[in-house]
């Protein structure tokens, strides 16, 4: 099930050209099962009309206090204190100043004022307005203040500008939303996660390289999963074919190697590490400086040596919750419990090879010392939710904690 369904989102709409962008955000909100109440101010309605997010929302978009009486309960406070998440996108200089100074004149900043959910705004306006001393102050006060604050990004503006000071692109606002209701209510909200992901190139020369065809598909869906369900998550990631989840730590690597010293870094304080990522078991013993000409030769011989074995390597740390993947061409159960017993993991994760590497759909073996389970063939953002599920289940258990306190280990 989804983050985001049965939650009750308040989403603030103000007055700037990039609020166009947010009526594709309501919808998928709505669309993952997020009931959504927009709150329009009056310079918003300037730009998009409540027609349109009242279509994509199936609820009556509000925009003035004055007519919102529920059984003499006034509106704002009502809509405050029923919501899991007060959204402000696009948020204006103005927008963000009045919320600084606690001014309440509309119905947007009295709710803001009201409401005892957590507060997320993504500012959009005028680079130089973003950069004046003002608004970084004022978006300093909010921060310190709880609010959570998503960097405007660098481009192009309405006008012919170039600067910081775009509205961030729907999903990753959504990306976002979702961390935070994780990190509100998840069941692994204050465990830190490491998901490993793609396959790895090692170098023969500067332009040649030997890898794999892993996408990373299945390990970003899988670090996507981990950040919905409240974990502060780090994805170690070789070259992959696919966009990265946004509100994760994204380390990007090349090699066995730097992935090795990144996983070792990264699981330092680290609750659970998921190795999702190929790792090539081999490299060449010398890396040509330049490029290998073809020359009158007829062969080339690369002499490789083994990679090291990173579950392996950390097979001594019984703190950490370890699981690993098993992609196999043949006699897929025998290679995948003789890794689960070797490398000293809680639960490996077995999918044959050829039909799921670079692929959108993928079918799981889930094995530990409890058995195996054998999950549906699914897309991976959907087989990606469920071995969390059955991950948050398996660490439950392992850290003796109930779901409710599952997150007071860092807290």
């Amino acid at each position: 099930m989804s983050i985001l369904t049965g939650k009750h989102i308040l989403l603030g709409v103000t007055g700037s050209i990039a609020a166009y962008k947010v009526a594709e955000l309501a919808r998928h909100l709505t669309l993952d099962g997020a009931i959504v109440d927009v709150i329009m101010t009056a310079a918003a309605q300037r730009f998009v009309g409540s027609a349109t997010f009242q279509a994509l929302t199936g609820r009556p978009v509000l925009d003035d206090m004055w007519t919102l009486p529920e059984d003499g309960v006034v509106g704002h406070v009502s809509l405050g204190q029923h919501a899991d998440l007060l959204v402000i996108a696009p948020a204006t200089a103005n927008t963000i100043a009045r919320l600084a100074a606690g001014l309440c004149d509309d119905l947007l900043t009295t709710t803001a004022l009201a409401v005892t959910a957590p507060i997320l705004i993504a500012p959009a306006m005028n680079p130089r307005m973003y950069e004046h001393p003002a608004t970084q102050a004022n978006i300093a006060l909010l921060r310190q203040r709880g609010v959570t604050v998503i960097e405007p990004e660098y481009g192009r503006m309405a006008e012919p500008v170039i600067g910081r000071g775009r509205l961030p692109e729907p999903w990753i606002i959504e990306a976002e939303i979702r961390a935070l209701l994780g990190r509100t209510s998840g069941p692994l909200r204050g465990r830190r996660v490491v998901v490993t992901a793609g396959g790895t190139h090692e170098p023969i020369d500067p332009v040649r390289f030997i890898g794999n065809r892993a996408s990373g598909r299945m390990g970003y869906a899988i670090a996507a999963a981990a950040r919905d369900r409240g974990a502060s998550v780090t994805l170690i990631s070789g070259p992959a074919r696919v966009q990265p989840p946004a509100a994760v730590t994204l380390v990007r690597v090349e090699t066995a190697l730097e992935m090795q010293r990144e996983v070792e870094s990264a699981i330092a304080d680290a609750d659970l590490l998921i190795m999702n990522a190929a790792v090539a078991d081999f490299r060449p013993a010398i890396v040509a400086g330049q490029k290998i000409k073809k020359g009158d030769d007829e062969e080339l011989t690369i002499r490789l040596v083994r990679n090291p074995d990173i579950l392996a390597s950390i097979a001594h740390r019984r703190d950490l919750v370890k699981i690993g993947f098993a992609a196999e061409t043949h006699d897929l159960l025998t290679y995948a419990r003789d890794k689960l017993e070797r490398k000293g993991l809680d639960m490996i994760v077995a999918n044959e090879a050829v039909a799921s590497i670079g692929s959108e759909d993928i079918q799981l073996i889930l094995i530990d010392a409890q058995g195996i389970e054998r999950l549906p063939l699914l897309p991976k953002t959907e087989a990606a939710e469920l071995l969390l599920d059955a991950i948050v289940e398996r660490c439950a258990a392992r850290w003796s904690d109930s779901r409710l306190d599952l997150g007071a280990a860092h807290d």
